[in-house]
């Protein structure tokens, strides 16, 4: 079971882990190890997300959410599979942690005085630097 806050834990069964072999360097035993991590978390049929925050989720997670409702995450950042394996449940939790946080609603306010002359007089100057770009008479 993986903890999140006091009120919600993600169970075992809603993680699914799939260990390949990962890129770049590591001379021979890139070819033999399976260290890298693709840790797949069914977001969408989990009982312990409320649904605005999966909305929220799914948000944030971008490209990491699948057609399926699934988030992916893959890691494989050190060539220790135990490690992979801890940064990828890391990076959920602070995911979903995220996805908790209640976004502020904007105020809508207006421009002061000061701001609306401001921009009236840029552009009059704008104006009139335009102005003199016009043709030079020849005479």
């Amino acid at each position: 079971m993986l903890r999140i806050n006091d009120t919600i834990s993600i169970e075992d069964w809603e993680l699914t882990e799939n260990f390949v072999r990962s890129s770049g360097p590591g001379g021979q035993n890139v070819n033999k190890v399976s260290s890298a991590v693709e840790l797949r978390f069914e977001a969408q049929r989990s009982p312990n997300l409320p649904d605005p925050v999966k909305s929220r989720l799914k948000r944030l997670a971008g490209r990491r959410w699948t057609n399926e409702g699934a988030l992916v995450i893959q890691c494989e950042e050190t060539r220790s599979q135990a490690r992979n394996r801890e940064i990828a449940r890391n990076r959920l939790v602070d995911l979903i942690k995220a996805a908790l946080v209640r976004p502020k609603r904007r105020i809508a306010t207006r421009p002061t005085l000061g701001s609306k002359k401001r921009r009236l007089k840029e552009k009059k100057v704008r104006g009139e630097v335009k102005a003199l770009r016009g043709k030079v008479d020849p005479d």
